[in-house]
């Protein structure tokens, strides 16, 4: 599978914006900063650094020129999935990801509490996507990083 195979399914070719995929790390560490909040509740903490790995995986997809299909089901898995495309990123840690996603899924559409284990896994996962987007960002693309 490759990138341009999604176009028109999943994905579209864009112009990389420099200053849309520097608000999305902004945005992303904001996001990692307020998932440390204690103060809030555990399905907060987790949705804000579910939020971080989701703007990463976007800031990641809109660097190699492509963003996903809103209108079409399963941006968000789509994002994920692909992160072993664009930035290479090993499969055992998309698999993780991805079930990160469907945890959020069940908390978001069921109700269910998320355990503390959880979060601490989607914090820390978070905070090694945002060290890989950035690393892979300056490697690969250092005009579109600030």
């Amino acid at each position: 599978m490759s990138l341009e195979n999604l176009v028109g399914r999943t994905l579209e070719k864009i112009e990389p914006d420099a200053s849309v995929i520097n608000r999305l790390l902004t945005s992303a560490e904001r996001n990692i900063s307020d998932s440390h909040v204690m103060e809030i509740s555990s399905e907060n903490r987790f949705d804000a650094a579910y939020k971080a790995i989701m703007q990463l995986s976007n800031a990641a997809l809109q660097a190699n020129g492509y963003r996903t299909l809103t209108s079409k089901p399963g941006h968000h898995m789509t994002m994920i999935q692909v992160l072993s495309l664009t930035i290479e990123l090993d499969k055992e840690t998309v698999i993780v990801l991805d079930a990160l996603r469907k945890q959020r899924n069940v908390a978001d559409y069921s109700g269910h509490i998320v355990p503390a284990s959880a979060v601490d896994e989607c914090v820390k996962y978070a905070e090694n996507l945002l060290h890989d987007v950035n690393y892979w960002l300056k490697e690969n693309k250092p005009e579109l990083v600030t």
